[in-house]
């Protein structure tokens, strides 16, 4: 005899709690299923502490500095077994707050879900049966097909280790390894990226990674592209990666080597055939609903979800509508166009919209402005050392559709431009709106 349940969400993190949210608010009987700790990646190895780490590294800029403030200071020295105590202590009480929001909304259940039937699951014995089911299991590091992938470390050893390494490599050019490599150059770790593709960040408008690239290679961090990764092996204690460009063997040696090539989503082990979901191995194909091609009764959120971008506010926003999909019939589609994004290097990668290179493909009639505000009153007055924006305006419709900064506070200066293009706010309103002065909000309206 089954348990049955109105909705069972496979995962506890911000997606699983976005439906839950819904779902519980409208009456529904929820059971979680949860193999590891409740909150998922964001709050305990991904978003949260590492913030810990990022802030540090901006403390580390700001002593930087200094000098130009006419403040003098002597060398600064992290303490990194400090640093990580600190981040490990600030989010310890995460799993079990999540835990008891689980249960107040729901039965929880611990263990690993497997499909036995279109609307059953299998948690390490025990049969779920739901008329929802919804797949929010969040997302695992990229595996990457390297002899020696074995020596690799993950973001959450990064997270975990309370040893400084003196050399890191990253392989792979992504969010996770820029930001990690940031920290760690400031704190005096030499580090080297390795990325395959012709560019870091690939999916980013170009101009603006260009100029993250050229602040990341002002800390010394140093960044090879087009790379062929040949080889991981341990010699003497310490790890050496060989690698080929443009058929040049080379290679680097380290204490530490990290996955930096992304996340992919966690859904290998559920048994997707037996719940009659239609996937590729990696992506479940979905509907506009987020509800699977397949088996209606199967819905799919957060990291897990292929296609959106894998950020924390995104899977609760997704979370979210799967809720009101299941209690109210299909009728909410998610939207991207206007969620903003940053990389939380220091200073930060801050992006909405549209690149110019797709604004340009999709034959837009576009006015796209760049500035390097380092010269301006506020970026000389903080003595940036990168202020980078590219604003770009649809001509035709008088629209912000794209914005892409690094460094001038661009973390928060970016939610003006989210809420431009999420509103359809006309650029000439923005630019001729009222900002208090001097700050870099009042800036905006010099961007474009």
């Amino acid at each position: 005899m089954s348990k049955q349940y109105d909705v069972i969400i496979i995962g506890g993190g911000n997606a699983g709690f976005g439906v839950s949210a819904v779902a519980h608010a409208a009456g529904k009987s929820i059971a979680f299923v949860e193999n590891w700790d409740f909150g998922g990646t964001c709050p305990n190895r991904g978003c949260t502490p590492k913030k810990f780490l990022v802030a540090a590294a901006q403390t580390l800029h700001e002593i930087e500095r200094a000098e130009v403030h006419a403040i003098k200071v002597g060398a600064p020295k992290l303490d990194w077994a400090a640093l990580i105590k600190r981040e490990k202590s600030m989010v310890g009480f995460i799993p079990d707050a999540m835990a008891d929001l689980a249960m107040k909304r729901g039965d929880v259940y611990r263990g690993t879900a497997r499909f036995t039937g279109p609307n059953t699951i299998d948690v390490d014995g025990l049969v779920l049966t739901g008329s929802n089911i919804v797949i929010a299991t969040g997302s695992v590091p990229r595996p990457l097909p390297i002899p020696g992938a074995e020596y690799l470390a993950t973001s959450d050893d990064v997270l975990s280790n309370e040893n400084q390494p003196d050399e890191v490599v990253f392989i792979g050019g992504g969010v996770i390894a820029m930001e990690f490599s940031h920290v760690y150059a400031r704190a005096g770790t030499k580090v080297t990226i390795l990325e395959v593709a012709p560019r870091l960040l690939p999916q980013l408008d170009e101009d603006a990674v260009a100029a993250l690239q050229a602040e990341s290679e002002r800390l010394s961090i140093t960044v090879k592209t087009g790379v062929e990764v040949k080889e991981i092996v341990k010699i003497d204690g310490r790890l050496r990666v060989a690698y080929a460009i443009d058929g040049v063997d080379q290679f680097v040696d380290a204490d530490q080597v990290v996955n930096g090539a992304g996340r992919i989503a966690n859904v290998d082990a559920l048994n997707l055939d037996a719940g009659n979901v239609k996937h590729d191995r990696l992506a479940i194909e979905v509907d506009g609903y987020l509800r699977s091609t397949s088996n209606p009764a199967v819905w799919v959120c957060g990291d897990a979800l292929v296609g959106s971008a894998q950020l924390s506010p995104i899977a609760t926003y997704e979370g979210r509508i799967v809720g009101e999909n299941i209690v109210s019939g299909p009728s909410v589609k998610p939207e991207y166009k206007a969620i903003p994004s940053g990389v939380y290097t220091v200073p930060a990668l801050s992006t909405v919209g549209l690149t110019e290179k797709s604004a340009t493909e999709k034959g837009l009639n576009i006015k796209v402005t760049t500035s390097d505000m380092t010269g301006w009153f506020s970026g000389k007055t903080y003595a940036e050392t990168v202020a980078y924006a590219k604003v770009i305006v649809d001509e035709d419709t008088d629209r912000i559709i794209g914005a892409h900064m690094v460094g001038h506070h661009s973390e928060d200066l970016i939610h003006h431009f989210a809420m431009a293009i999420r509103y359809g706010i006309p650029a000439s309103d923005l630019k001729s709106d009222i900002f208090a002065f001097p700050t870099f909000s009042s800036d905006i309206k010099s961007m474009f």
